[in-house]
């Protein structure tokens, strides 16, 4: 009997994913990983991961991760906004932590798999596995996936990669009626880490207050800003632009001199887009497929290529809001081919 890891984060679809592989045969090891500081959220899940295991009749465990967590994403997270970038968190934790960290502590329990809730797909492309979207597109994660290692690629499960979102907690609370039971924490948030806002978070450790001056391309002053971290670029609010009488959006973060460069919709847009490769392979061959460059952007064809470790873009349709820290994926349909952090 093959034994997998499970990373359990206490909530019904990575409950319903251990009932899962169970049936399918596997000898299957729950693992909950402490990443953060949230001990009130780290209780409640615990005892749903217990009870389940409980339920279930399967191995369950703590690791803790804190330390790695926080010098990985965590301190990269602040220190992202610092450079005036916009960091994508979860694209660091999964090749580091949950296929990095967890995934070695797990062979050393025995594991030879590694299984995860994320609503992705494995898929052979040209004779190697790679990652796949979900069945489910509104749900699909494989864009926060894209940095995975071959190893943990040839390694990983997703179970529910070929079910739609709409249809597992009304099957799963059929067929396992105690999931029911388990306690919630609030409304789940994109970023394990955040309570309300990312800005609660940098108060702790810089001095986000700090107001500053709105510049036009032409570096010319034309208005005020809170503090350049409190911004994005797309940004169009929170910002005054002295006599606009047309919305302005963040086109630029000027980090040294705490300064907004901001524009119109038109100016806003760009053709190219650059990125420090992370897990392109040498054997890419350029030519045009589809990207992304945010989680909920819509795929843009581009013509990409790879030369020196920079992964360049030329769209075939302007994208708008490009930013720095946030991640480009290349995918040929609906295969992930990797992709890097965006410059």
């Amino acid at each position: 009997m093959q034994k997998v890891a499970l990373l359990m984060s206490g909530g019904v679809d990575s409950s319903y994913c251990a009932y899962l592989l169970k049936n399918q045969g596997y000898e299957v090891q729950g693992i909950y990983l402490k990443l953060h500081d949230k001990e009130a959220k780290h209780e409640i899940f615990i005892n749903n991961g217990q009870k389940v295991a409980k339920e279930l009749g399967i191995n369950f465990e703590v690791i803790n991760a804190q330390e790695e967590f926080k010098k990985v994403v965590y301190d990269e997270f602040i220190a992202s906004y610092k450079r005036g970038e916009t960091p994508n968190p979860c694209s660091i934790c999964n090749p580091f932590i949950k296929f990095g960290v967890a995934f070695e502590k797990a062979k050393s329990m025995g594991c030879e798999k590694i299984a995860t809730g994320h609503y992705a797909r494995i898929s052979k492309y040209k004779g190697i596995k790679r990652i796949q979207k979900a069945v489910d597109d509104t749900k699909d994660q494989s864009y926060f996936l894209y940095a995975l290692s071959q190893d943990s690629i040839d390694s990983v499960i997703f179970p529910l990669g070929e079910s739609l979102k709409v249809d597992i907690k009304p099957t799963a609370l059929k067929l396992l009626p105690f999931l029911g039971t388990l306690e919630t924490y609030k409304d789940s948030q994109e970023i394990c880490f955040v309570e309300t806002d990312y800005i609660d978070i940098l108060k702790k450790y810089e001095q986000v207050e700090n107001a500053g001056l709105v510049k036009n391309a032409q570096g010319e002053i034309i208005g005020e800003h809170k503090g350049y971290m409190q911004y994005t670029i797309g940004k169009r609010k929170g910002f005054k632009v002295f006599g606009a009488h047309e919305p302005h959006y963040v086109t630029g973060i000027n980090p040294e001199g705490n300064e907004l460069i901001v524009g119109t919709k038109e100016e806003l847009k760009t053709n190219k887009v650059f990125a420090q490769n992370l897990s392109l392979t040498p054997s890419f061959e350029n030519g045009e497929y589809e990207i992304k460059i945010r989680y909920r952007s819509t795929p843009i064809k581009a013509q990409v290529a790879l030369d020196n470790g920079i992964i360049s873009a030329h769209l075939n349709e302007p994208a708008y809001g490009v930013a720095k820290g946030q991640a480009l994926v290349v995918y040929d349909k609906d295969i992930v081919l990797g992709g890097g952090v965006i410059l």
